[in-house]
């Protein structure tokens, strides 16, 4: 088996004091994928692994080749709001359209900005949430396909965000909720497969976005509360909320990396 072809769209750098620690988007997604890749053990280093090229589509507005061959492309999360218009935000939901719409054999997945670009790229929007945060270990509610592809009724994942999807793209289906945001999930199916909720396999999934941060971990979520709090960013009663909920299982090295890597045709052992 040939490695898992990765293209990661990086749509940011985190702050600082987050690179220092952990690296930037590149490192992070590096490190959870290495981390999560199925059956990869120290016991068995003939496991392929995958390879994981990596664009800056911010400053180099860089892009896979048009005859790359890809199983998948992650788009990162960003301090950028997905509805700016600017040049590169542009640019980026025009070509996450075009692959959407005419390379259904490569996967999409999404993380927060990533999730929130995918939804604009189809025809939803994103807006401001009323000023309001999520931020740390969330309890999502799951639909009953959300409880399909995952196998339980709720999933704790990483949170850092303020705007949100109020609505499903046409073709889209609804993974979860929380009270905050309608939207924290999505997937599309090829349509050429057919499949619907009802009926589907994990094959037939093309899109997969989420609007928290699987790829995230406690700690780099906690440099960002210190850091945001510190400067105002965060109000008090945010942060505080967020140390109380520390602790709380996280779920994104778990159910949803084993969802993403399913998708992608990688299945555990």
């Amino acid at each position: 088996m040939s490695p898992i072809r990765l293209a990661l769209l990086v749509c940011d750098k985190p702050i600082p004091v987050v690179v220092s620690n952990h690296g930037a988007y590149p490192e992070i997604f590096h490190d959870f994928l290495a981390a999560t890749f199925p059956g990869k053990t120290a016991s068995d280093p003939s496991q392929p692994g995958f390879v994981l090229d990596c664009y800056d589509v911010v400053h180099e507005q860089a892009y896979p080749a048009d005859d790359a061959v890809l199983d998948g492309i992650l788009i990162t999360g960003s301090a950028a709001s997905a509805y700016e218009n600017v040049e590169w935000i542009n640019k980026l939901t025009a070509y996450v359209a075009s692959v959407i719409n005419n390379k259904p054999e490569v996967k999409i997945i999404g993380s927060c900005f990533g999730h929130q670009i995918v939804s604009i790229a189809m025809g939803a929007e994103c807006v401001p949430n009323g000023g309001r945060w999520e931020v740390g270990i969330t309890e999502v509610q799951l639909t009953d396909l959300g409880r399909k592809l995952l196998g339980q009724d709720i999933v704790n994942i990483q949170q850092m965000h303020r705007d949100h999807v109020p609505s499903i793209p046409e073709s889209f289906h609804l993974l979860g909720s929380t009270a905050v945001t309608k939207n924290q999930g999505m997937v599309r199916f090829d349509p050429s497969t057919g499949a619907s909720p009802s009926q589907f396999s994990l094959d037939d999934i093309q899109v997969l976005t989420v609007q928290g941060h699987p790829e995230y971990t406690t700690d780099i979520v906690k440099l960002l509360v210190q850091a945001r709090s510190a400067t105002g960013v965060l109000d008090k009663p945010t942060a505080d909320d967020f140390f109380k909920r520390e602790g709380w299982k996280d779920e994104g090295r778990g159910v949803i990396a084993k969802l993403i890597w399913e998708i992608l045709g990688v299945q555990s052992k």
